[in-house]
């Protein structure tokens, strides 16, 4: 018990520092090369953050459980945003860019409603792995391209000082950015397995520790970035990592993934597919009022969560 407890804390502590390293990081290289945050929190961070998702995905693909591979997508998804940004919101309000909310958030509904329609013959082959693996390359350019209409990283509110400070050093930039992932990758890892062996000592059923601990387990390090960039004022990377995010685990995951291995979605329910498009919608008129995410729109994301898991329990 001992042993798991501390390994618990271990990975507590490599999450939060892993996240704070690639918050400070990604402001840095954002600093350095001139170009936005939230292209940085769009593209590196997200793609980042996305590892313990492609490691999972993959592997249940090739394994044939494509209950496993769709689920841990779909629930990431709900989660990143439902949760996760809502828990992000309550802690620190967040302003939102206006290219979020005309470009990014109607890309990430456009992109939910594109793998529920792949969908819909109950399988995903490699044709509709190409179909959207050719979206994420097509989506990088696209974000690349506008994101000369963002607001300029030196035109920014200070960032943190640590990241003025360190961009003229492109190397270290990129070593606390690779240093931040490794650590919210291997902390994320030690946080589930460590948090499963307590509930099963506490005789906690294997349905609860599925749909919580593990579910989430995935989700992690968006979850730990998200909200010490929050804290830190970088808004644009707290919002850009969990968007793109989401359209990284769709077009880049499932389509490598189905690339791979077809996936047969006949066992997994449609209520998901809906759900993970429900709460994408949702999100958009929530930034769009009065392009922020206060406590309030926070807490309406954390209820429309609750109430999610709660239904799923109630299934079970």
């Amino acid at each position: 018990m001992i042993i798991t407890l501390t390994l618990f804390l271990c990975g507590l502590l490599l999450l939060v520092s892993g996240a704070e390293a690639l918050v400070r990081g990604a402001s840095a290289l954002a600093l350095r090369l001139g170009i936005s945050p939230l292209l940085i929190g769009l593209t590196v961070v997200a793609f980042g953050t996305s590892a313990p998702e492609l490691a999972v995905s993959v592997d249940a693909a090739l394994e044939g459980n494509s209950s496993i591979s769709l689920g841990n997508i779909i629930g990431s998804n709900i989660a990143n945003i439902a949760l996760i940004l809502g828990l992000a919101a309550l802690i620190e309000p967040m302003r939102v860019q206006t290219s979020l909310i005309t470009q990014q958030i109607p890309i990430m509904i456009g992109v939910s409603i594109l793998l529920w329609l792949l969908s819909l013959d109950q399988r995903l082959g490699f044709l509709d792995g190409l179909l959207m693996f050719s979206g994420i390359i097509a989506y990088i350019s696209f974000s690349y391209r506008h994101s000369q209409t963002d607001v300029p990283a030196t035109q920014v509110e200070p960032v943190v000082e640590t990241s003025i400070a360190l961009m003229s050093r492109l190397w270290f930039c990129l070593l606390l950015i690779g240093a931040g992932l490794a650590a919210l990758v291997a902390g994320g890892s030690l946080l589930v397995n460590s948090a499963v062996e307590i509930a099963r000592l506490f005789n906690i059923s294997e349905t609860l520790i599925g749909l919580t601990i593990v579910a989430l387990g995935t989700s992690l390090p968006e979850m730990a970035t998200s909200i010490v960039a929050a804290i830190r004022k970088q808004d644009d990377i707290a919002i850009g990592n969990i968007v793109g995010s989401n359209i990284v685990n769709i077009l880049g995951i499932l389509g490598f993934s189905s690339m791979l291995s077809p996936l047969a979605s006949a066992e997994f329910g449609q209520l998901n597919y809906i759900a993970m498009i429900g709460i994408a919608i949702v999100l958009w008129p929530l930034a769009w009022t009065r392009r922020r995410l206060g406590r309030l729109e926070g807490l309406v994301l954390l209820t429309i969560y609750a109430a999610y898991v709660y239904y799923l329990l109630l299934k079970t």
